[in-house]
């Protein structure tokens, strides 16, 4: 039996945590599967996106431990558990689901899982936020030189 593991997020700047979320994921299983956050969804819960969705899914896609990268759902997180049907899902450290809840709520749907959450890289400064905020500064910097 294949093990499928599933892992999600909005993978908006592509950055080490990234990779080092998606290679420690990739452990856990026989295959990949990256569920990337519509726009919508990525505005709702984080932020409006720098990239737009379908070139973050071929982004993703295009790493080594992933099988297959899907853009998720813009209605219910749950549709794409069901037509995927993972054993494992992982999460990061820094998103917010709940385990227990993922675990009872795809249960109910007929998809039993184990919810993985996978800590931070070591020594990872580089999240999203912080590029950004680097990238700012550094624009302001120049500016007044």
């Amino acid at each position: 039996m294949v093990v499928r593991v599933m892992a999600t997020g909005v993978f908006d700047l592509l950055h080490p945590g990234h990779l080092y979320f998606l290679a420690e994921a990739r452990k856990l299983g026989d295959e990949l599967v990256v569920v990337v956050a519509r726009d919508q969804t990525a505005r709702r819960l984080k932020h409006d996106p720098y990239v737009p969705e379908q070139l973050r899914r071929e982004m993703v896609e295009s790493l080594k431990p992933v099988d297959r990268a899907i853009l998720g759902s813009t209605t219910d997180i749950y549709e794409t558990v069901v037509a995927e049907k993972p054993q494992i899902i992982a999460l990061g450290y820094d998103q917010v689901w709940n385990v227990e809840e993922i675990e009872r709520e795809c249960a109910r749907r007929g998809v039993p899982v184990r919810v993985v959450r996978i800590g931070p890289r070591p020594h990872d400064e580089l999240a999203t936020r912080r590029i950004v905020e680097r990238i700012a500064e550094r624009a302001a910097r120049e500016a007044k030189t």
